[in-house]
């Protein structure tokens, strides 16, 4: 590892030996000098990683020398040491972008200080990281491996999430390799539990059942009515928790979360599936049954999500709630900002409804599209993505002008996803759907060990195409491929984001309820 360098000015360096002295011992290198433009020139030639900058220099003073520097080598640290804690002096100072300043008489730990915050801050912060999640391995590692409930497994995909976005802000390879290992573990043991539970959770018989796509509104929106003020009901499509954990601190500039919860997405994890059912309050079967005009099952033309609106409207009064409503769908940015411009008429509704598809609409351009590929390489680029787009988007504007007027905002989704890893072949007729993740259809042939199988589909409320129609989910990381052009198949939906099988990423997603500040 190269030795730090740091450029030390100031017209009483003589005085300063022991100092110098002092960060010598500690590994570093340091060059002196004793003017302002002497400064410039050595800068000119040499290469720093830090400078200290007597602010009271005759001459090119501090404050000249610093923005004359600036101009030369704009991205070198600065940590300014002034006799005077005039308060003009320091605002100018700050204004030039220092690093840091100090105040003389100065001793050489809060040099070691500076120096540590500015430089080897990145590397400590990963240090610390690394050991801390060392210690919570074994935790997770035994929590993963005890009988959790549905709750306990909300829990375990919070530490997993929150690891995951920590790691990758460090340059630990190696126990970054470590916790995808572990994710991987639990989601092999989620599959598990999803399946022993997944089939007596749909059933009135048994009470004891998370909240779901289907119960969502119920438990979780409608008590919020009594809450003072208009609420936002803001459903983005495909949001996984890792993506809400890096837009959360976006949003509390203006709002702070009241809750930080999950519910369980409804199989098949996808839209057609788990946002009617959302709406409806209903599983998919029994929306079909009850709305047979609002329900379009895999085969039939047209969109299958084009009656959200209608299906929540009578979701309402089936519970015997009489409120104003609005709902907007926004499917790309002119949508968007047509939305933001009828704001001011849907502030007066107790409850706005908006389903934004951005996130969705991203992770099947990532599959389609090398340059998305590249863009979202795997799950920390994927979250800065949605994090830059959220930054720049309508659904900003909604937030701020939300804010202003006093509203609670809900933001949740109807299922997450997954970047698959590993095929596991599927033979089926030709009326099985495409479906990466599920499939449905007679004579499904696939590896058992791979899937969560439905013979029955009634027992988890989905429609049949016809009587020996039966689902096939996939688990974990894996991905269905047909036998026919395998290879080519396999290498195109390798480590694309996929979802409608069974993994934490797609189950586990975010209901969040906000109140302004």
């Amino acid at each position: 590892m190269e030795k730090i360098t740091i450029l030390w000015a100031d017209d009483e360096i003589e005085l300063l030996k022991p100092h110098i002295l002092f960060l010598i011992e500690k590994g570093y290198e340091v060059v002196t000098t004793n003017s302002g433009n002497e400064t410039l020139d050595i800068i000119k030639t040499q290469h720093f990683d830090i400078i200290f900058l007597d602010e009271n220099m005759p001459g090119l003073s501090g404050l000249e020398t610093l923005k004359k520097l600036k101009s030369i080598k704009p991205n070198i640290p600065v940590v300014m040491i002034t006799k005077s804690e005039e308060e003009s002096i320091m605002e100018d100072a700050i204004g030039s972008k220092i690093a840091d300043y100090l105040i003389k008489p100065v001793n050489p730990n809060q040099i070691l200080l500076a120096i540590k915050k500015n430089l080897d801050n990145k590397r400590l912060v990963s240090e610390t990281t690394t050991s801390d999640y060392q210690q919570e391995f074994r935790n997770i590692f035994t929590t993963i491996n005890d009988k959790l409930d549905y709750t306990q497994w909300t829990e375990v995909y919070k530490k997993i999430t929150h690891w995951d976005i920590e790691l990758n802000k460090s340059s630990d390879n190696g126990m970054i390799d470590v916790l995808k290992s572990q994710i991987s573990e639990a989601n092999t043991a989620f599959a598990k539990y999803i399946e022993q539970n997944y089939v007596k959770w749909l059933h009135s018989s048994f009470p004891d059942r998370p909240v779901m796509s289907h119960t969502l509104v119920r438990e979780k929106v409608l008590p919020l009515l009594s809450l003072e003020g208009p609420i936002f009901l803001i459903v983005i499509d495909n949001l996984r928790y890792d993506q809400w954990k890096v837009i959360q601190p976006i949003l509390e500039e203006y709002y702070r979360t009241i809750s930080d919860e999950m519910y369980y997405a409804i199989l098949p994890t996808a839209t057609q599936y788990a946002r009617n059912a959302l709406f409806a309050g209903l599983m998919p079967t029994e929306i079909e049954k009850i709305y047979p005009n609002l329900w379009k099952n895999e085969e039939d033309e047209g969109t299958k999500n084009q009656f959200e609106e209608e299906l929540f409207a009578s979701q309402i009064k089936r519970f015997g709630k009489n409120f104003k409503f609005s709902y907007t769908k926004v499917l790309n940015l002119f949508f968007g900002k047509k939305m933001v411009e009828n704001l001011p008429n849907l502030i007066s509704n107790k409850l706005n409804v908006i389903v934004y598809n951005f996130v969705d609409m991203l992770s099947h351009a990532r599959t389609e599209m090398e340059v998305i590929k590249e863009l979202a390489d795997d799950e920390a680029a994927y979250r800065s993505l949605t994090k830059s787009w959220f930054e720049h988007s309508p659904l900003m504007e909604v937030v701020k002008y939300a804010a202003e007027k006093k509203a609670h905002i809900v933001i949740t989704t109807d299922h997450g996803s997954i970047r698959v890893q590993n095929p596991t072949k599927i033979l089926g007729d030709k009326n099985t759907n495409t479906n990466l993740r599920y499939k449905l259809g007679k004579a499904l042939q696939y590896e058992k060990r791979d899937v969560f199988e439905v013979k029955n589909p009634d027992d988890v409320f989905l429609p049949r195409i016809n009587v020996t129609t039966s689902y096939a989910f996939a688990n974990e990381n894996k991905f269905f491929a047909y036998p026919n052009n395998y290879n080519h198949y396999v290498n195109f939906y390798r480590n694309t984001f996929q979802h409608g099988g069974i993994s934490l990423e797609e189950m586990l997603v975010p209901i969040i309820t906000l109140s302004p500040k």
